[in-house]
């Protein structure tokens, strides 16, 4: 058996496409794994400490960690209207406008879901300067946007649904902004594993989740009790509402259209030194 540390998030989207995998109804093909499921900034934050083999984590991270990773062509979250949402707590707002408290005119308070983020990426590419930057789980923001304690979000995952609910404004969808500059879908994040990982063993993985994910279409049903065991209290109508928009064709497979977005990404990171100069390009296995 080759033992796999693997990370993944809590979101549906990644308990769907895993779903084969943790409860073991798949062929793990000699693989030993020990799974974790964590916030994502969490696994990002573990990727630079050298921890997991194999991770679904942030492109972010990986594009800072590119020397060290490399991108499964299986298991992406990327596409078209699945980006990241600025919400704030009251409209007719901005986040590169001070706001007055009392006499004395101030910076807005912006929390973002993780310093690694594709989210705090597209925030800074999109709004650079703009307002006091926080960093704190995704969970968090939203509530924290209701109580007053923060003037914007960056909302990711679930927030693409439930904002309304929360009686919150939206002021930017920062994927359709991405859209727009680049005719590209958005890549948020994807499965990545450790150069240091020989050639089979990464096929091996490669397969696996290839095959837990095909189960888990075949067998929609089956996958709600396991998404729900993660979930942040999510009725199942949100749960396969997040399935829906992020396990997409390029789940299946990133192909050129999937390189080519990160390609895009990574340049446009580096033309606003997001990036460390020369720093590698993140590569397909």
């Amino acid at each position: 058996m080759t033992p796999i540390h693997l990370g993944i998030s809590t979101c549906p989207n990644d308990t769907f496409a895993f779903h084969g995998i943790l409860e073991q109804t798949v062929d793990l093909r000699g693989l030993d794994f020990r799974i974790e499921l964590l916030d994502i900034e969490n696994i990002n934050r573990r990727l630079f400490t050298g921890d997991f083999d194999v991770a679904k984590a942030s492109f972010h991270a990986a594009l800072l960690l590119a020397g060290e990773l490399g991108v499964l062509p299986v298991g992406s979250a990327l596409g078209f209207g699945v980006g990241p949402l600025l919400l704030a707590a009251r409209p007719d707002t901005h986040p590169g406008v001070e706001l007055l408290t009392g006499e004395k005119a101030r910076p807005p308070r912006v929390l973002c879901p993780g310093k690694h983020t594709t989210a705090t990426l597209l925030y800074k590419l999109f709004h650079p300067g703009e307002g006091t930057l926080g960093q704190v789980p995704f969970s968090e923001i939203m509530p924290a946007l209701r109580a007053g304690n923060a003037d914007f979000g960056v909302c990711i995952h679930e927030g693409r649904f439930t904002w309304r609910q929360q009686r919150l404004t939206k002021i930017e969808d920062l994927g359709q902004v991405w859209e727009q500059e680049t005719s590209n879908p958005l890549p948020l994040g994807g499965i990545l594993a450790r150069r240091r990982l020989d050639r089979s063993t990464i096929e091996n993985v490669t397969r696996v989740l290839s095959d837990s994910l095909a189960y888990a279409r075949d067998h929609r049903d089956e996958t709600a009790p396991t998404m729900r065991r993660y979930a942040q209290d999510l009725t199942d109508e949100v749960m396969f509402q997040h399935v829906d928009l992020y396990v997409n064709q390029w789940t299946t497979d990133l192909g050129h259209i999937g390189n080519a977005a990160l390609d895009t990404l990574s340049r446009k990171a580096h033309e606003v030194e997001l990036l460390p100069p020369g720093s590698p390009a993140l590569t397909l296995f």
